[in-house]
């Protein structure tokens, strides 16, 4: 299709949007309506104009329209002109010309909107749109995205765009000094992460603290350069951001908050010394008996047993001033991260490192530690260097940061059911855009099985049958052990696969894109490689595209939606499955222990029936705990609503220090 779409095309998309709308609870703004589809159209009016234009002539139109932008003329009356030259800057110079429903999609992000569209559809190409326009002003556009990776594969892909209309291009990379982000946040579009773009915030706090308090070079101190010679600030005041995967970063990461950490005092000989008593002491300590578990809230609490226990042990002389209030504490969380915390699953140890992995893209969160202690905890258990948990000298929550931008926009596969939450935090609406072709992607019936070994027996055979057929099979686990527990499992049986997980990270993209390659069989933690589309080799169309299978159900059904996604892109066929046992962790993390159990007695029974209604109860427990996790966001932003709240009352208190 070449994005001409007809009237009657128009108004079946507009009909099919008004429709589902308020099933998925969706705002109407901004709203994709027929004055959208309006805009669509005189959009495509200006191609044969453009086409006209030389490439001398088309950059200076782009520099007519910043001097408009810049001279105070508002951004929706320069979008039907910038939206036209950037489309034509994309045919020109990469050969790809944006599709109808990719300006739809633009106007709805220009708008204020997180924009809804499949895997596939093309959300890099469309965050041209939004970026152009805004950045005509002169006050700069940020696009954030997840990692460094797709930062600048991004960028470096769509700068031939930028440049055509006389626009310049930065990034923020996460071993770049002081000196190359400023000049990377001084470019008109910005291209980085979102925790750069957070941690940079934070770096200007505390300058302009130092700076304003006469306490030294903040900025000369993190670089290792001379006095003053990193004084000024990073970033210059927010105007546009561009979120992308907005799901997993103003959902999913919205829970942990950036910190820059204050150095350690002179204590650390004695934490250290806590945190390995704690984890020794939670090796001799017996669950139900010494400490009660709470499986669905993940902590553990001493009984009077276990508080008897842990006095009675030998501790060593550097705690003996420690408080027991204190040690007992400590034992809890080590009886937590012994408990709930397994490597391969929440983390990984590289390079003597405990390394957290982000449980909604399969990917490692360099550089995040959990906090209150956890990750000394972990790091204990692990028996490796302990990182001495110090005071914060700033903090940000990712719903704080993203809430100072004027103008809040993003782009994600799946958000729709969110659109509440995401309304009442960043106040911005949800637009589900339609796709370019429709999708054929089919489902195929459900399979549940007594436990894991069943489970992927079953889906071993499964795996070769298709492989049999040629056709590539993406199998999506919940964590690293699963993913390799499986990848054994194939090899066993003379299949051919790769494995895709956080040990293969620098391996990423070039494993998704040959994921839709004849026969290819790639094992993946849940949305590793997100970002990058999964394209279907020569003839693979003809044997039934890509099949999909899903090996147990997410803490987040739009994590689920993700996998799918991957097959049956831009109208290609595709099939996908859905496997769950009766031991999935799900059951006990959603209705706890005792339910749990219950509920599985009563599950067993049903076996060999109809699968949905089994179905029907795993799905209930995805949305016990969806509501838990947005529970737990909402308090998380009330808390930090109240600190930035008496930070504020501090300041302007003559009695009390601003920096305590």
């Amino acid at each position: 299709m070449d994005g001409r779409h007809s009237a009657k095309v128009r108004r079946f998309m507009f009909d099919w949007l008004d429709g589902i709308a308020p099933r998925l609870g969706i705002g109407t703004r901004p709203a994709i309506n027929a004055s959208t589809w309006r805009m669509v159209s005189r959009i495509e009016s200006l191609a044969p104009e453009m086409e006209s234009l030389n490439d001398l002539a088309l950059k200076r139109l782009g520099r007519s329209l910043s001097y408009r932008a810049r001279a105070g003329e508002p951004a929706d009356s320069l979008l039907i002109e910038s939206f036209a030259a950037t489309r034509e800057a994309g045919r020109r110079r990469l050969g790809m010309r944006h599709y109808d429903v990719q300006l739809l999609a633009g106007i709805a992000l220009v708008h204020g909107a997180i924009v809804e569209m499949q895997t596939g559809e093309g959300k890099t190409l469309v965050a041209t749109l939004p970026l152009v326009l805004y950045s005509l002003s002169g006050r700069g556009a940020n696009l954030a995205t997840v990692n460094d990776y797709l930062a600048k594969r991004d960028a470096e892909w769509m700068t031939p765009i930028y440049e055509a209309l006389g626009l310049s291009v930065g990034i923020v990379q996460s071993q770049q000094d002081f000196d190359a982000r400023r000049k990377a946040y001084a470019c008109d579009v910005t291209y980085g992460t979102a925790g750069e773009f957070g941690f940079d915030f934070l770096k200007d706090r505390l300058m302009n603290r130092e700076i304003s308090e006469g306490r030294g070079d903040l900025g000369g101190m993190l670089t290792g350069k001379t006095p003053g010679s990193a004084s000024k600030l990073l970033q210059r005041p927010y105007w546009f951001a561009l979120v992308d995967e907005a799901d997993n970063v103003l959902i999913d990461d919205a829970r942990t908050p950036l910190i820059i950490a204050s150095p350690p005092g002179e204590a650390q000989a004695a934490e250290q010394a806590l945190f390995r008593f704690a984890a020794q002491a939670a090796l001799e300590l017996q669950p139900d008996e010494d400490f009660e578990v709470e499986p669905q809230k993940q902590t553990c609490e001493l009984l009077g047993r276990g508080r008897s226990r842990v006095r009675a042990m030998k501790r060593p002389d550097a705690i003996e001033s420690t408080s027991l209030l204190a040690i007992y504490d400590a034992v809890e969380r080590a009886a937590r991260a012994r408990r709930f915390f397994i490597r391969d699953r929440q983390y990984v140890v590289r390079d003597g490192k405990v390394v957290i992995i982000d449980e909604s893209t399969g990917r490692a969160a360099e550089g995040r530690n959990w906090r209150d202690g956890l990750h000394q905890a972990v790091e204990s258990q692990e028996q490796i260097e302990i990182t001495v948990p110090s005071g914060h000298a700033a903090r940000v929550t990712l719903q704080n940061l993203f809430a100072r931008w004027p103008h809040l926009a993003g782009m994600t596969g799946t958000i729709a059911t969110s659109a509440a939450e995401l309304a009442r935090t960043y106040d911005v609406a949800v637009a589900v855009v339609p796709t370019n072709r429709p999708a054929i992607r089919q489902r195929l019936a459900p399979v549940v099985c007594v436990n894991q070994a069943e489970k992927f027996a079953r889906i071993v055979t499964e795996t070769k049958e298709m492989h049999a057929l040629g056709r590539p099979v993406l199998i999506g686990t919940r964590s690293i052990d699963k993913s390799e527990e499986l990848s054994q499992l194939l090899e066993a049986a003379g299949l051919p696969y790769t494995v895709l997980n956080a040990r293969h990270i620098e391996k990423e993209a070039e494993i998704v894109a040959q994921a839709g390659q004849l026969g290819q069989i790639t094992v993946s933690t849940n949305m590793a490689g997100r970002g990058t589309d999964i394209k279907l080799g020569e003839g693979v169309s003809d044997l039934g595209g890509l099949h999909v299978i899903c090996t147990e159900l997410h803490d987040s059904a739009r994590i689920d939606r993700q996998l799918v996604g991957r097959c049956g892109r831009q109208g290609d066929p595709g099939t996908w499955r859905q496997y769950v046992s009766l031991d999935d962790d799900i059951l006990i993390q959603g209705y706890g222990p005792a339910r749990a159990r219950r509920t599985v007695a009563r599950l067993a029974d049903r076996l060999g029936g109809n699968p949905e209604p089994v179905l029907a109860v795993f799905r209930r427990a995805q949305q016990r705990i969806e509501a838990r996790h947005v529970r737990q966001r909402r308090l998380l932003e009330y808390v930090e609503r109240q600190r930035a709240e008496a930070h504020i009352q501090m300041s302007q208190d003559p009695y009390l220090d601003a920096a305590s």
